[in-house]
Formats: structure tokens, sequence, C-alpha cells
């Protein structure tokens, strides 16, 4: 009997990378796994990369992984797909901070097993600095929402914890959610439907603004904090939607009007400037400046809506801004000129050091999530110069993002996946300017995982900790429609 445990036991540590039957093919190829982590660059305190071994010629039965550090520690996994313990995990990425993990991927095809090149994952000398992610999760549809919320994620594990779900309520929109420079003691998001409110959170303290009113022509959406948190900018829209005839598009969202306005959290008024609020130009999508100094907007001329929809293309701008007085300066500058190209820009979103703009360009409009053609595009804003983000950009929808608060991360959304939903990637701001490979948000089955999920991510943003949010108060403020009205200054 000893004999028969002492031969299972020979017989599954063969089984091993390390230690593989004669008959171990050698494939000269980068392993197919998904997500494709291959040459990727991570922070030190992410989840762990687990992934699939997915072969064009059928399924992997079992796969085995040996990842190796620089500094001569292991880790192994064996098992149907890659997946890592995650103090270990921590463990190896910790010691190996700037440094290569080299990774040995061999799976078990149709009863033989195959070894593929070793591929390596780079851990960043930067850190990450941020508790996890925010976001909302929603079906792709148009008109019925299903369900869906506002969600937040541990970047360090893979716990998903609610916000606010609609089906807490009566299913309204949740959407345009905002915390200040990835700081949640200053908290935004937008309640549209029925019991509409713009929820505004101030160190724990919340307010419910009433969704819209007749002199701001539309409900307070898109907001961005200003640094000092006082007061917070948004534009006010009156959104409408259509849907092409064409297979290769579906929806089109566009504004009948927008305006850029600014909110003061302690007078509980609106800022309203001339140059902000035209009625032959729609501004939209604001943003501050690291420094407080700048209003970064866009802005299209007005559009014969929907007929000429294509012709709706914004340029980007900025107006200055005195905070002490709460006023606005009295000229608008142009900072990048994408009517002159023909295209149209949206979600300018400054690095918080300052030195970059990172924005969407498209063919047209400002809803960027269904452009196929939308790309991401650096500006440098100390020469001006702007380029294609061509390091990170797909051949799909590459959209909506943020950067971290020590501006050397990213997170954004793509629907390179599939073309269809619209998932969450990271990467890496390195010190010349240019982006690291994107990679797929780590799930703890990432194959089953994005394999069943019908719901697509949007508006991510980082954190600096977990959002302490009361949402059982938050659904009582809903449902009561206790609004307080803004005062326009």
């Amino acid at each position: 009997m000893k004999y028969k445990i002492l031969s299972l036991l020979i017989s599954l540590t063969l089984l091993g990378c390390g230690n593989k039957p004669d008959n171990v093919e050698k494939v000269a190829s980068m392993p197919p796994i998904f997500p494709d982590y291959v040459g990727v660059t991570i922070p030190v305190e992410i989840a762990p990369l687990n992934f699939a071994v997915v072969p064009a010629n059928g399924e992997a039965d079992r796969v085995d992984v040996t990842v190796k550090g620089a500094d001569g520690n292991e880790l192994h996994t064996n098992g149907e797909f890659a997946k890592f313990d995650i103090d270990k995990w921590h463990k190896l990425t910790a010691g190996n901070k700037g440094k290569e993990l080299t990774v040995t991927v061999c799976a078990k095809i149709a009863g033989k097993w195959v070894q593929y090149d070793d591929f390596t994952i780079s851990v960043s000398q930067a850190p990450l600095d941020q508790w996890g992610l925010t976001y909302r999760r929603i079906a792709p549809g148009y008109e019925v929402y299903s369900k869906m919320g506002i969600y937040q994620r541990d970047l360090g594990n893979f716990d998903e914890f609610a916000i606010i779900e609609n089906t807490m309520t009566d299913g309204q929109c949740y959407n345009c959610h905002t915390s200040n420079r990835t700081n949640p003691k200053d908290f935004v998001f937008h309640v549209r439907g029925e019991h509409g409110a713009t929820m505004v959170a101030k160190n724990g303290e919340c307010t419910w603004l009433k969704a819209s009113s007749d002199a701001l022509g539309g409900s307070m959406v898109y907001p961005y904090w200003h640094p000092a948190g006082r007061y917070c900018a948004f534009s006010t829209n009156q959104t409408r939607q259509g849907f092409h005839m064409s297979g290769d598009k579906r929806l089109e969202v566009f504004d009948l009007s927008s305006d850029v306005l600014v909110y003061d959290t302690e007078k509980n008024e609106i800022l309203l400037d001339t140059l902000l609020n035209t009625k032959a130009w729609s501004e939209n999508t604001p943003s501050f400046s690291p420094d407080g100094k700048w209003l970064y907007f866009t802005t299209c001329l007005q559009q014969e809506y929907p007929l000429k929809h294509k012709d709706e293309k914004y340029n980007l701008c900025r107006i200055a801004f005195d905070e002490a007085a709460g006023r606005f300066g009295e000229n608008v500058d142009t900072l990048f000129n994408a009517v002159a190209m023909d295209k149209s820009v949206t979600w300018p979103r400054p690095s918080y050091d300052g030195k970059y703009m990172l924005f969407t360009l498209s063919d047209y409009g400002y809803f960027s999530i269904w452009h196929k053609e939308s790309d991401q595009w650096l500006l440098n804003l100390a020469t001006g110069e702007a380029r294609p983000a061509e390091e990170i950009n797909s051949a799909e929808a590459d959209s909506f993002h943020n950067w971290s608060d020590n501006s050397r991360w990213v997170v954004f959304t793509s629907r390179r996946h599939d073309g269809l939903y619209s998932h969450l990637y990271l990467t890496g701001m390195g010190d010349n300017g240019r982006f690291t490979k994107p990679f797929l948000l780590p799930q703890e089955n990432p194959k089953e995982y994005y394999q069943q999920s019908l719901f697509s991510f949007n508006t991510p943003d980082f954190t600096k900790r977990k959002v302490d949010f009361n949402s059982r108060e938050a659904v009582n403020a809903i449902l009561s429609d206790e609004r307080v009205a803004t005062k326009v200054k």
C-alpha cells in the first residue's frame, strides 16, 4: 500500500513545470492566456493576476504555472486556471519592486502537456497608493436600466462592495459619481428619474440638491471637484439619444443644449458666467486644474439635432478661476483644436502633478463609449504638444479615464475584449511620458467572470480609501423627495 501512495505522489510531482514527464512538448510561442498579462507592468499592491490558458485548438484541462522573482523566490499553482494565493502574491511582488517576475506556463491539452515560452511581468517602482476603484456597473441598454449601481473594489484583492444600487429604490439611474482627487471625504453623484437629485457629500454630511431648475436649464451632471473642496464644477445638459440605422453603430447621445457652472458648497450658490453659458455654443465636461487656477471644459457650436449630429465637434478650452473671489476670468483659451482636425474632444482629465491632460478623441460628439473610433490622447500641458496614446489604444472604443493621486497610474474603459462591453483597464505612466501596456482589472476567476458578466463598467476612478456611505439613509433621502434648492449668484 505504501508503495502505491509513493507512486501516486511521484506522479503528482511530475505534473509540475519544473519536473514534467519526458514527453512534454515545448512550444515556441507565448502562452495563449486570458487576460493578456504578457509583458505588463503592475504596482506592488495589485491583486494576483490570475489567468486562464485558452488555446485555439481546444480547452486546457489543467495548467501549471510558476512565477519566479528576481530575488530568487517563487510562487507555484496548479489547477483549472492559474490562481495565486493573495498573501504569497503580495510577498513576491513586494520583494521584487523595480524588478521582473518570470512566468513559466504549462498546459495539459487533449491529454498532452505543453510548455510555452516564458514571459515577464514588471513590478513598478511607482506605488499605487490607492485603496481601490469606484465605478458604475450597468447593462449596456438604452431605456431600461435593469439592475445597476455604483460600486467599489479593493485593488489588493477581489472584494467588491455596493455603494448604492437601484434595486434599493424604484429603479433610478445613479451616475456621475466623483470624489475629490480620489479622496471620498468630498463625494458627489446624480440620481436620475422620478426622485431625481444631486447628492453632495462633504466630510460625511450629505446635501440633496434639486436635480434641475428652470434657471439652469437642465440637471447638474459631469461633476469635477476644485482641489480645495469648496467648489464643484458641473455641466447642465438637456440630453437626448437616437438610434442608428446601420449595424456598425447603435446609439448616439447628444445635447439640445449644455452649459458649465460651478457650485459653491459653502453658500449653496451656483456661479454662472456669460463665457460658460452661451446659446450658440454647448459648453460641457468641465474639470479643474490641480492648482485650482483654471477651469477646463469642452465646447462646440450648437447644431441642428439630430439631423446634423455628426457636425457636433468639441474643442478643449480653459478659463481662469479665482478661488477666493469665486470669479471667472475674462478670456477663454483654446488648448486643443480638435475641430481643425475634423474631430471632437471629450472627458478632459489633468494629471494631478499638472504635467498632462488625458482626453478622448472621436469623430464627433462627446459620448465616446458608443464610438468605436474613440481613442485616448495625451496633452503635454507645459509644451502644448498632443499625441495619440497609441500604446494604450485599441481598435475598439477606448474612453473614460481617471488618474491616481500620484499621477503614476490611470484607469480607463475599453471595449477591446469583445466590442460590446466596456471593461476596466489599468496602465502606468512612465518617467518618459509614455504609458505601459494596459492590463484588464484582475478577477479571482477571470475567464468565468468576464464570460458570464452582462454588465459594462463606466466612469471609473481611484479611491484613497473605502467609501464610507450609508446607503440605507441615502435611500430614505431619495424616496422622501426632500431637496435643497440652489441659488444662482
